[in-house]
């Protein structure tokens, strides 16, 4: 197998200073695929084989060449789907505001869509439950909607979030169709439940190998992981959730006030 670091050039790709490794070159050439093909925001590349065998080179270096322009945010991986040309990221402004995921995205004349994984009254988990601040045990006062779903923008998956309500706040929500609905504008509008103000924890973390396949990314891509307690204007825990977030195709803007 050709050694990522090789130095030697492959077909068709431009001259470079000595010692610049093999990996870099391909990563030029199809930085000037891209450009010289106008290949747009969105579509595919070559998959790993063609690109060995245009460049005349190991998956290896092919794979370096990848993980670079990925890192660079030039492109991103789906799972089982191969790379994508990636758009200019966008900021998504969210984490300043308690607004719902979609609707700045909304407001942007992006198409957005919904894959419902889990709708049903549930045992919180402890952090709901201590976020919720809701009594321990399995009587009624101590049960939460739980809903997760994977939010997908002009069909592209973005994020996975894990909602959690005290059931006594929403009953039936278990069962209102939340495929093509927002989530907050259900509780709004059917329950009353106003959101005033929100407190959230961000993290970096790695997905597990079933979060990735959901979002269609690498096991190995980094996601931001938030945490978010609302509060209704009179102090109370109304929803708790965990996310994770895909910074490869946006980025979160914050705004403190």
């Amino acid at each position: 197998m050709t050694d990522p670091t090789d130095t030697d050039l492959p077909p068709g790709t431009p001259s470079a200073a000595p010692r610049t490794p093999l990996w870099s070159h391909v990563k030029t050439s199809i930085l000037e695929m891209i450009r010289e093909k106008g290949i747009g925001a969105n579509a595919p590349l070559p998959s790993e084989k063609e690109l060995c065998e245009l460049y005349k080179v190991s998956r290896t270096v092919v794979r370096e060449a990848l993980n670079q322009l990925v890192y660079e945010h030039v492109i991103y991986k789906r799972q089982g789907k191969g790379a994508f040309v990636a758009g200019k990221r966008e900021e998504q402004d969210f984490v300043g505001s308690v607004v719902g995921f979609s609707g700045e995205l909304m407001d942007k004349h992006r198409r957005i869509t919904r894959r419902v994984l889990v709708q049903r009254i549930a045992t919180p988990s402890e952090r709901a439950q201590k976020h919720l601040r809701l009594p321990p045990g399995d009587g009624p006062e101590s049960k939460v909607v739980e809903v997760s779903r994977v939010q997908m923008v002009d069909g592209i998956p973005r994020l996975l979030v894990h909602h959690s309500i005290p059931a006594r706040m929403a009953p039936g929500l278990e069962s209102v169709p939340l495929q093509t609905r927002s989530f907050y504008d259900v509780l709004q509008k059917q329950y009353g439940i106003l959101f005033r103000r929100a407190d959230r924890w961000i993290e970096a973390v790695m997905p597990t190998k079933e979060e990735a396949q959901l979002l269609g990314i690498a096991p190995t891509s980094p996601l931001l992981a938030i945490e978010s307690c609302a509060l209704s204007e009179r102090g109370d825990a109304i929803e708790y959730y965990y996310a994770l977030f895909r910074t490869d195709l946006a980025s979160l803007h914050i705004r403190i006030e």
